[in-house]
């Protein structure tokens, strides 16, 4: 008599995680953006109401309040402070998202905006622009240094490509590589001939918002707000990328159109920064590392999160350095520089990098 047949229910597949656990890792990374997003409105808030000079709370809520006091406080806030939060918002944004990319395009842990020859190739145009043409502005240097930077990209991804295999991770930092160090040479020999464009050059390469008033934030703008559609746009692809270029192909991604993209997301991105406040070194390389934490691998958390924390750790070096020197102050790149070293060293010792 034939044994009737029992319906089994299907095997789990090996290494497909369980649905609760991939609840898990969605509710954490909700919350980690949540938390990013209030500490943001924090740094916003305290980058407003703190500077070289105190000012009250009171003092501070009625100039933000009141448009039509022009009172020496009012004009403190709305042309000096708010300006330069608004900076320091796009440009932290602006480079931790290019550091996000450029690690998940190179597949480097250690990769950071300066690896194309971005931060190089802006300094040269900068130095240049001094040395023969006596711009002495950072409203000036602006779009010299967008320029410069754009260039060396360009020159970069040329470089990359003129071999057998094309434009790889591999031969794009090596081409990045060499590139910078030739620009940084060429630097310092402008610097080493021309004294007096080594005074100017010197307030631009230290990196620092201030200074920067509320022109130069609107002529970033444009670049900083493309450069993170693009990010974005880029995102999905990237994650296919982190499987190896043939297996992105093998599920249909376009990995010329994908690794163009980005290209031109982070010579955006990091060029519209650089331009604005100089080099500003450690935060694209600490940032991508830091939130990878709580949003793992996928580049759809990691690209707006690093956005969110970049901005938040910009304005609290820069708040930091308003304080510890009153009543001067230490430019931002130092600070960052200053926190962003033992702060990396750090996160290395605690975990092991995340696979990108």
């Amino acid at each position: 008599m034939p044994v009737p047949s029992v319906a089994r229910a299907p095997a789990a597949t090996p290494g497909t995680p369980a649905r609760p656990e991939r609840s898990t890792r969605t509710r954490r990374r909700v919350l980690g953006l949540v938390a990013l997003l209030v500490l943001v409105l924090a740094a916003c808030a305290a980058s407003v109401a703190i500077g070289t000079r105190p000012l009250g709370p009171g003092t501070v809520w009625t100039a933000l309040t009141d448009r039509s006091l022009r009172t020496e406080e009012a004009v403190i806030v709305w042309d000096l402070r708010v300006p330069r939060t608004a900076l320091g918002l796009m440009v932290g944004a602006a480079l931790g998202v290019a550091g996000a990319l450029m690690q998940g395009h190179t597949r480097n842990p250690l990769g950071d905006p300066g690896l194309l020859g971005v931060t190089a190739g802006a300094s040269f145009a900068v130095v240049l622009a001094i040395a023969l043409l006596g711009v002495s502005t950072p409203s000036g240097y602006v779009w010299f240094a967008f320029a410069g930077a754009l260039g060396g990209t360009v020159a970069v991804y040329v470089l990359g490509a003129a071999g057998r295999g094309g434009a790889t991770p591999v031969t794009l930092a090596l081409a990045g590589s060499t590139l910078s160090a030739l620009l940084y040479a060429l630097v310092r020999a402008v610097l080493v001939s021309d004294s007096d464009s080594l005074d100017a050059f010197r307030f631009w390469v230290v990196g620092a918002l201030a200074g920067r008033g509320a022109d130069v934030a609107w002529q970033v703008l444009p670049f900083v707000v493309a450069g993170l559609v693009l990010a974005l746009v880029n995102a999905p692809a990237l994650d296919l990328l982190g499987m190896g270029d043939d297996v992105a192909r093998g599920l249909g991604q376009r990995v010329w159109l994908a690794r163009s993209v980005g290209l031109v997301a982070i010579t955006l991105l990091a060029g519209a920064a650089t331009a604005a406040c100089g080099p500003i070194a450690f935060l694209g390389l600490v940032v991508p590392h830091a939130v990878r934490a709580f949003t793992g691998p996928a580049h759809r958390w990691l690209v707006p999160c690093s956005a969110l924390a970049g901005a938040v750790l910009l304005l609290t070096a820069d708040v930091v350095g308003r304080v510890i020197a009153r009543p001067g102050e230490v430019q931002v790149g130092i600070v960052l520089a200053l926190l962003g070293g033992p702060f990396f060293i750090a996160l290395v010792r605690r975990r092991k990098t995340a696979t990108l």
